[in-house]
C-alpha cells in the first residue's frame, strides 16, 4: 500500500516563521503567522465573547505575547499551532477573568443608591452614607461578610489590603464582597 507524502508547500511553514521572530526579530515572518492565525483566532473571539471588538482585542493580544514570546517555542515539544493557541487560550482566560473582576466592581456600586434613598445618620462610622437602617441590615451579614463591606466602603481598604489583613485570598475576598452586597441588596429591598 502507497502513502502519499504530505504537501508541505500546501502548508504554511508555521514553525519556520516563528523561528525567524524568535531569532532574527523578522517583522515579514511575522505578519504572514499574523494573516496565518488572525481569522482562527477572531472565530475563536467571537465564539467566546460573543463581541467582534473584543475578539480583536484577543487577536492583538495573543499576537503581541507571541512576538515577545516567540523565543520560547520549542518545535520538538508541539507544532506551532498548538503553541500558538495555547498562548491564545492563556490571553482568553486572562480577559475573562479581566472581565469578571470589572463586573464584580460594578456590582459594588448597585447598593449606594439603595443607601443614598434613605434619610442618612451617621452611626458609628465616619462615612455619611449610613444610616440606621443599613447599620441593622450590616448586623443581619456573618461577620466575615461584614468586616469586608466596612473595611472596603467606610474605611477605604482595598480588596488586596483586606486580604493581607485577615490572611485569606484575593479571591475569597471578592467572593464574600459580592455575596454580601447581594444579601445587603437584598435586605435593604425587602425593608423598604
Amino acid at each position: 500500500m502507497r502513502t502519499e507524502s504530505p504537501d508541505t508547500d500546501a502548508l504554511p511553514p508555521l514553525e519556520l516563521w516563528l523561528c525567524n521572530i524568535a531569532n532574527q526579530r523578522d517583522k515579514q515572518s511575522f505578519e504572514k503567522l499574523f494573516r496565518w492565525f488572525a481569522p482562527k483566532i477572531q472565530r475563536f473571539g467571537i465564539k467566546q465573547f460573543n463581541n467582534p471588538d473584543t475578539a480583536k482585542e484577543l487577536l492583538q493580544d495573543t499576537m503581541t505575547n507571541v512576538w515577545k514570546k516567540a523565543h520560547l517555542f520549542d518545535m520538538e515539544k508541539g507544532a506551532a499551532t498548538t503553541w500558538v493557541y495555547a498562548i491564545m487560550r492563556n490571553t482568553s482566560f486572562d480577559m475573562l477573568r479581566k472581565m469578571r473582576s470589572q463586573k464584580e466592581d460594578q456590582l459594588s456600586d448597585d447598593i449606594w443608591p439603595l443607601v443614598e434613598a434613605e434619610n442618612v445618620e451617621v452611626q458609628g462610622f465616619d462615612d455619611h452614607l449610613l444610616s440606621k437602617k443599613v447599620a441593622r441590615h450590616l448586623d443581619r451579614l456573618s461577620y466575615e461578610q461584614r468586616q469586608l463591606i466596612e473595611g472596603v466602603y467606610f474605611k477605604d481598604l482595598s480588596q488586596e489590603q483586606l486580604a493581607a489583613q485577615f490572611n485569606i485570598p484575593l479571591g475569597t475576598v471578592k467572593s464574600r464582597l459580592r455575596l454580601a452586597i447581594q444579601k445587603l441588596k437584598h435586605l435593604m429591598g425587602e425593608h423598604s
